[in-house]
């Protein structure tokens, strides 16, 4: 198979792009970077469409005695990812050339981020490629690591600063949990190849070796309690880099998770009640934070949590339909995640390019400063719409299907006599219908602040809609939106294939509902496809009709007030304040208000302000400074004295002298 020289030829392709970037004037440097993502896109789509029709690519590389045999293996898990990846990859980048046109006079920090996008890329693609578990975790390094840089592209700022520590930090631990779980199975089987895992779980317990790649992939995922860091890099990056972040970095996360579930052998059952436990957290405390933020790109941030839940609700569903020997649910579950992780892709990348054209044009994240956008920025604004229809759930978009998927899998774990496992599925789509309709709640309250309305406040520069390069990527994301949702059964099949692929699955197995779920699926598409047609027609009918007609303006019946102001609209923090008060528990309320005193008689002007905080986010906060408070107590170790430097190395070199002789190591 000739596709198999295009995995090494990106190697090529990046290093020949990078020395080439070199000659190119800083201006260009963006275009340079998204030609060389372009190509090295279509070098590892063509092997990844190859896949996905039915084969599997899987090569092993001599690489020495240090690493042994290199396997390099693309199966249908893998291309799905690469997909993702290579789509979401080229939006950001083609977006990006617009975004960061006004920086471009920072000629190093300009040139640096462009230079690191394609390595961010391509470490992406790499790692969804290999199973050598010391290269992998190599070419995860890397992807950290250059997402890190790019988060930080306004480094001046003391808050992206440390967003982009807190970020660095936290993947580095879920490294060490990845890296403990590596070294197990190596102790154990003596192989650094993934399949090593598979054969670690066919003679031990699954739980401690499952719960070890969780942690390390969940942190990167963002699951709760693992998602501290998404709040804050978020918002901290580059509007095109946060949509391919949100689009495909915590999809990496979910592409390990996939992939050590595929080893799995024993304790289905527990293990899928846990995920599906933990996936519920995430995706309820999720949306709940997301409806209260008023700082929209951290809202969006924490929906990104949330449908990270939904997507692992999907992997325990499917967890548990194995332990029952229930192919519907296998599909429906995995199936029914592995869509979701495309639609989420599309409509999250969607929502952060809309957000970045809003924070271009009005340099403010805090959407109670905003209002009115719609007539300065009318395209920003129906792009906003779309996603926030599509985020939603709702049909005609792709949200609904990969949504509906999972509904339709634990309406049939129902069916099951098992009085727990009932419970739990009706606890998990009474959670699902609880996130759908938050997640309404979330986006009327962010759209209406935004977009609707009057300005709230006098913005430094008049607002005005982005440049083409910055619309174009969104409605590529567009159409593809509207393509799964009028034609969902083709994307499902393919999901269908590739669960039936990646976990062995004998087609002659799969239930009898399969082809009536399909079909069902087809009617979607079809009542969509008229759906989506009304509403063209009737815009071009009233089009028609509104032509002939002149157009008068006059302002909004204000109940008969003849002085209104902006500052009497609806704010964000109102519209989600009896939600607020609703689950206080989960989320709280902090105010900053000087009380008035007995001794003030003519009391001074005051200011009153409020805000939300995570309490994960405040607990682990709290427990790190502990930390720091107690490691400050051994500062002087670090004095500065090159004989004391010394003097503890001759310290380690006796001890490790003694231990040996006295056969303590």
């Amino acid at each position: 198979m000739e596709n198999y020289r295009f995995l090494l030829l990106t190697l090529g392709a990046t290093i020949i792009g990078l020395l080439s970037f070199l000659l190119l004037s800083a201006r260009n440097k963006s275009i340079g970077s998204t030609v060389l993502v372009f190509v090295n896109s279509l070098l590892t789509t063509i092997p990844a469409i190859y896949v996905l029709g039915g084969n599997v690519i899987d090569l092993s590389i001599d690489g020495s005695a240090f690493f042994g045999a290199i396997p390099i293996r693309i199966d249908a898990l893998s291309s799905w990812f690469i997909l993702i990846i290579n789509f979401t990859c080229i939006n950001g980048a083609i977006y990006g050339i617009g975004y960061t046109k006004p920086y471009s006079n920072q000629k190093s920090n300009f040139s640096l981020h462009w230079a690191l996008y394609p390595v961010f890329h391509l470490s992406m693609i790499w790692v969804c490629m290999l199973q050598h578990s010391m290269l992998f975790l190599i070419a995860w390094e890397l992807m950290s690591f250059s997402s890190l840089l790019l988060v930080i592209f306004d480094y001046e700022k003391k808050n992206t600063l440390k967003a982009g520590i807190n970020y660095l930090v936290q993947m580095h631990i879920g490294v060490v949990f990845l890296s403990i779980a590596f070294i197990c199975v190596y102790v154990s089987v003596g192989s650094f190849d993934f399949r090593a895992i598979g054969t670690f779980f066919n003679s031990h317990s699954n739980i401690g070796l499952f719960a070890l790649f969780f942690i390390g992939f969940g942190i990167k995922a963002g699951f709760i309690p693992f998602h501290t860091w998404l709040p804050q890099a978020h918002p901290a990056a580059p509007s095109h880099v946060s949509g391919v972040m949100s689009g495909v970095i915590v999809k990496l996360g979910i592409y390990g998770i996939f992939r050590i579930v595929t080893f799995v052998r024993h304790d289905y059952i527990i293990i899928g009640e846990v995920v599906l436990g933990i996936s519920l957290l995430s995706g309820l405390l999720g949306i709940f934070n997301a409806a209260v933020q008023r700082n929209y790109k951290k809202m969006l941030a924490y929906c990104t949590i949330e449908n990270i839940g939904i997507i692992g609700m999907g992997i325990g569903l499917g967890l548990m339909g194995l332990g029952n020997d229930n192919v519907f649910l296998v599909v429906a579950g995995f199936g029914g995640a592995l869509l979701h992780s495309l639609n989420h892709s599309l409509f999250k990348s969607l929502l952060f390019f809309a957000a970045g054209s809003v924070f271009q044009q009005t340099h403010t994240k805090n959407m109670e400063k905003l209002g009115g956008l719609i007539k300065q920025m009318p395209q920003t604004a129906w792009v906003f719409l779309l996603g926030a229809i599509a985020i939603g759930g709702l049909p005609p978009f792709n949200g609904f299907i990969s949504e509906f998927i999972l509904y339709r899998g634990f309406l049939e774990g129902v069916k099951s006599t098992n009085f727990s496992f009932i419970t739990l599925m009706i606890i998990s789509l009474a959670s699902l219908a609880i996130i759908g309709g938050l997640s309404l709640l979330a986006f009327t309250k962010s759209f209406g602040t935004i977009f609707l309305g009057k300005p709230r406040s006098t913005l430094i520069h008049q607002p005005q809609e982005v440049s083409l390069i910055m619309l174009l990527p969104k409605y590529l994301i567009i159409a593809v939106m509207l393509s799964i949702g009028i034609f969902p059964q083709f994307y499902f099949a393919i999901a269908e294939k590739s669960v039936f692929s990646v976990f062995a699955i004998d087609n002659n197995l799969a239930s009898n509902q399969l082809p009536s779920f399909v079909s069902s699926l087809s009617l979607i598409g079809m009542y969509s496809l008229l759906f989506f047609l009304l509403i063209i027609t009737v815009y071009i009918v009233r089009s028609g009709f509104a032509s002939k007609h002149s157009a008068s303006y006059n302002v909004t019946w204000g109940c008969a007030y003849s002085a209104p102001k902006a500052s009497m609209q609806y704010t964000g923090k109102s519209f989600s304040k009896s939600l607020a008060k609703l689950v206080g528990l989960a989320i709280t309320e902090r105010k900053n208000y000087p009380e008035i005193t007995s001794a003030e008689i003519f009391p001074r002007d005051r200011h009153y302000s409020s805000y939300y905080i995570d309490n994960f986010t405040t607990t682990i906060n709290k427990v790190a400074n502990r930390m720091v408070f107690g490691m400050n107590y051994f500062q002087f170790m670090q004095n500065g004295k090159i004989q004391m430097y010394i003097l503890y190395g001759l310290i380690f070199i006796v001890i490790t002298f003694l231990g040996t002789v006295f056969n303590f190591i």
